[in-house]
Order: structure tokens, then sequence, then C-alpha cells
């Protein structure tokens, strides 16, 4: 059985391709490169350079291989873009994952994991996000995401196909291995951005916002490295294939730590880690960011026996740090 990775090529898609080689599995990659680089992946694996979307393309995809899983990380995702130009969160993340779905139906795909976003809480006066807390989408990357698990929740109903919703909280760092890391150059991550600014790539870091009702007026959000959550993929997909036989697996699962940082924590951490002070410039809020967004992922560890191995901010950032300097 084949496991095709759609946006394999990106950040958290190409950590998750390690993770599923490391393990095992035969593995292909989707992604037409737009913001991913082939570079980030081994040169053996079976690579279709191709926008998911194009529903010819990956009916060829699907007919060329026994693919038991689908995991779907292709899309884009920067909040303030998807405020600026909806249409084409819209276009890359729901028509995108429609057309995507439709393959899967027609080609008899049994599991689909999909990358989702603690964003679809929104604003939550209760700031620890739990998988039954209301959706609440405040920016249309949010709600492009929102759409396609409800068009999940409709596939799976209408043609028993098994599926995982994974909602990350902000995802960081870099793998341990070197292998792979970031690489798109106008990334808007806190703590990319933070590291690069510490290593001189560039002059200044901005912190939007320090009028939140949170301890020191920046935002709060929980860090996960992102090789723990490329390891919660896996366990997800296992624990999917264990329990088909009893029938339809649907779930939902928060993929964070439980404690949150403040952006001016975050940005000291990275002073600390690098050994230099960085020009922070104060700047308005960005359009769509909540306060604070704090990950409950119990049922995610309860059901899988995951367990963070990496769950330290300065080991995030140290790795974070590495791949930034190899890089140069």
């Amino acid at each position: 059985m084949t496991i095709l990775i759609t946006g394999g090529a990106g950040y958290i898609g190409s950590h998750a391709v390690y993770e599923f080689l490391d393990a095992g599995y035969d593995v292909i990659v989707a992604d037409d490169l737009s913001t991913g680089s082939r570079d980030l992946l081994p040169p053996h694996i079976q690579f279709y350079q191709v926008n998911v979307g194009d529903q010819n393309a990956m009916n060829a995809v699907f007919k060329a291989h026994n693919i038991d899983a689908v995991l779907h990380f292709a899309g884009s995702i920067v909040v303030p873009e998807s405020v600026e130009n909806p249409l084409k969160y819209y276009q890359n993340n729901s028509a995108v994952s429609l057309n995507l779905l439709t393959q899967c139906v027609q080609n008899g795909v049994k599991n689909f994991i999909f990358s989702s976003t603690a964003s679809v809480y929104g604003n939550n006066k209760n700031q620890l996000m739990s998988e039954d807390t209301p959706t609440h989408p405040e920016n249309p990357y949010a709600s492009s995401k929102l759409i396609t698990e409800m068009m999940l929740r409709d596939v799976s109903m209408a043609h028993g196909m098994n599926y995982a919703i994974l909602r990350y909280f902000n995802v960081a760092g870099a793998d341990p291995k070197g292998r792979t890391g970031q690489v798109k150059k106008d990334a808007t991550h806190l703590i990319k951005v933070a590291c690069q600014t510490a290593l001189g790539l560039r002059s200044e870091i901005m912190i939007f916002g320090t009028d939140y009702d949170t301890h020191d007026g920046t935002c709060i959000r929980d860090y996960i490295h992102v090789s723990d959550l490329a390891n919660a993929h896996l366990l997800v997909y296992q624990q999917m294939i264990q329990q088909m036989i009893g029938g339809s697996v649907n779930k939902i699962y928060n993929c964070g730590y439980g404690r949150g940082f403040s952006v001016r924590e975050v940005v000291q951490a990275v002073e600390k880690v690098a050994g230099c002070t960085l020009n922070k410039i104060m700047a308005p809020r960005r359009a769509g960011d909540p306060a604070a967004l704090i990950a409950n992922s119990e049922q995610l560890q309860k059901d899988t026996g995951w367990r963070p191995h990496l769950n330290d901010l300065e080991t995030i950032i140290d790795s974070a740090l590495k791949w930034e300097r190899s890089q140069m």
C-alpha cells in the first residue's frame, strides 16, 4: 500500500514524508512547488509536480499506484494574505480539496488525513481549545480550512471514507537530523522570522499588536515542534488502519502541547538561544489574529499514544536556528 502526501515538498509535508519513510512506508509526493522545494525530499522518492486540484493529473497518479491513504498538506497558509485575497484561499484550499476528494472517491481511497488549523476556533474566551470547542473562524484562511473539514464529514457519510482532521497550533522548528525545514523566503512564522533576524538575514522583527487581552499585551500561541507533529500523523494513520475492521474512524485531533507563549516571550527566548538582541519594531495588530490559541491534545494522546519528545521552546528554537544557519 502507498501513502500519497500532497504538499509533501513543503515545510510540514516534507517532515511527514521522512516520518513515514523512516517507519518503512511506501510514500509518493504530489506538489506544484509553488511554495515548496524538491530539494527538501530524498532523491529516490516518487515525485509528481502537479497541482493537486488538477483532476486529470491526479487521476493519473491514483491509477499508477495502489494508494491506501492521502495526507493532504497542500494549500495556502498566510492569515493576513487571506484577508487581503480571500478568493485565493477559497481556491487553493477549499476548491482544490474538493477536486482532490472527488478523485479519492472515484479511485476508492479509504483513508484521508487532513492538515487543518487551530484558527478555526477563532477568538474564544476559554483560550484552551478542545476538539468540541465551537468553531468561529476569524479569517478566510480558517474558513477555507473549516469548509474542507465539512466536506470530509459529508464525503465520509456518503462514501465510507475514513478521515482524521488534525488541527495544528503553531508549528515551528526543523528536523533534528537536518534533512528539512522551512525554506519559504517570505515566511511569516514568528520563530523563523526571529531566527532570521538573529542571524542578520532580516534587519528587524515586527511585533504585531501589543494591546491584546493577555499578560503582556501580545498574542499567545501554543508552539509544537514540527517533528512531533509529523509523528502525530504517523500514529493517527496507524490507529486508523488498526480500527478499520470495526468501521469508519472519523476523528478531529488538536495538535499542540497545551502551553502557550506570548510573542514577547518567544522573541526573548530566541535572543537567549542565539545570544543576541533583536531589533524589535512594535506595529499595529494584523487582521484576523486571535488573542490566544492553546491546545488541549488529550484526545490525540488517548487514542494514539502520542507523546511529544521535543516539548521545549528553546529546543524548538535551537533546531530552527541550526536549519537557518545550514541554509546560509
